[in-house]
């Protein structure tokens, strides 16, 4: 996956990165660290490998696999698609010794930004239930929740 927007270490929409922190496109050297940044997160679920949620995402040739590092240490990641229709996002996830600097409103600003440009009218995104702390920082995004329902089938198993 190539990412044309913009430099690998470019600055945010929103400002400048702290110091050390620097936004980077997914490559092969990162899998062990993004995989160890979802566990720490709470994001990887028995029905859900990761690895296979990482090579499914690199034969998307119009999305976005961000990382944010610091030194060489992945301590942030999003994956941003646009289907034509909607935008989505997955997978964004911060360190929680990073949580509170930003660095999630960095990335989710550089998303929508990604996504203006390609014309995308809508952004979805799908929080777990309970995850009210999630809940709270997307609402501070602007993001509201719909009235819809969110349906699911499994069409390869993952485990």
């Amino acid at each position: 996956m190539t990412d044309s927007s913009a430099a690998s270490s470019a600055a945010p929409a929103t400002g400048a990165w702290p110091d050390g922190v620097r936004k980077v496109t997914f490559a092969p050297a990162h899998r062990d660290g993004v995989k160890a940044l979802w566990e720490a997160c709470g994001l990887v679920r028995p029905w859900n490998d990761p690895d296979k949620d990482i090579d499914r995402k690199l034969t998307d040739t119009q999305g976005r696999f961000w990382l944010l590092l610091s030194g060489e240490t992945v301590v942030g990641s999003v994956m941003v698609g646009y289907d034509g229709h909607r935008g989505s996002i997955y997978y964004l996830a911060i360190d929680p010794a990073c949580q509170g600097q930003g660095l999630g409103r960095h990335l989710m600003a550089d998303c929508e930004a990604f996504l203006f440009d390609l014309g995308c009218p809508k952004v979805n995104l799908m929080v777990r239930r309970g995850n009210e702390k999630v809940v709270g920082f997307y609402e501070d995004q602007g993001f509201s929740e719909d009235q819809a329902m969110v349906l699911g089938k499994r069409l390869i198993p993952d485990i």
